[in-house]
């Protein structure tokens, strides 16, 4: 398991918000590139970066904070918001981006993922968004009406590298990730399954490292590393030692 620390960028800044409320935005950290720098010298392995103006606007906004942590860190990132086309998609990982979430786009323009996908192996994923199992679309501004599970079936056997599934109601508000939902995502799909949304604590990391979750592939953590209430290097720790075990043992 990868344990992603998020890096949310609005305004050039690093920030969390609730629900991902735009209005309800806290700012963690003016310099988002030191934060890269900060979470790669705590021993993060992969870091996960939103451009939240991005994902309202529907085109890139927040590029020369993503450049800049590109320039900071030798970490790979994975980045998502406003990434709604090929050229996107190429300039991005053409700048070094290890890779891209493609999430409104995935739903209106599936052929989109596919496509990209099949150019870029390894190096696409899908982000679902779901609010009551509903994936939701332009910033969670806006409902599909497309199920989380359907969305995900769509792009089995196309080679994409991972599906990002966030429950909106956990976002921003630590009341502990929703295991329940995203191992039902993940029991009906051969993609891997990264959770986000509402890790709140060690417990939660223990919670993944349990043999029922071993099928998911990482969890994103945001406002709980920020404000204290998760420690890195504890977390860390669970997760390197958890690997070290004999795999009889994690299975």
């Amino acid at each position: 398991m990868i344990l992603y620390p998020a890096l949310d960028l609005k305004e050039g800044e690093c920030v969390r918000l609730v629900h991902g409320d735009m209005a309800q935005a806290t700012v963690f950290n003016a310099d988002p590139a030191a934060q890269a720098a900060l979470f790669e010298a705590q021993g993060f392995e992969y870091l996960h970066v939103v451009d939240l103006d991005g994902a309202f606007a529907g085109r890139p906004m927040n590029a020369q904070a993503v450049d800049a942590i590109l320039a900071r860190v030798r970490l790979p990132i994975q980045l998502g918001g406003g990434i709604r086309d090929m050229r996107t998609i190429e300039a991005w990982l053409a700048k070094g981006v290890g890779r891209v979430i493609v999430g409104t786009a995935a739903v209106r323009d599936p052929d989109l993922v596919r496509e990209a996908a099949r150019r870029h192996p390894s190096r696409i994923a899908v982000g679902i968004d779901a609010r009551d199992g509903v994936v939701a679309v332009e910033g969670w501004a806006k409902n599909s009406q497309v199920p989380a599970t359907e969305l995900g079936r769509r792009f089995e056997d196309v080679g994409v590298a991972a599906i990002v599934y966030t429950d909106i109601a956990r976002d921003g508000v630590l009341k502990g990730l929703n295991i329940a939902a995203t191992l039902a995502l993940a029991r009906t799909l051969s993609i891997p399954v990264i959770a986000s949304g509402g890790l709140a604590s060690v417990s939660d990391v223990k919670r993944l490292l349990e043999p029922d979750c071993a099928r998911l592939a990482g969890a994103i953590t945001g406002r709980a590393l920020y404000d204290g209430r998760l420690n890195a290097r504890e977390a860390l720790q669970l997760i390197y030692s958890a690997r070290r075990k004999p795999l009889a043992a994690s299975a």
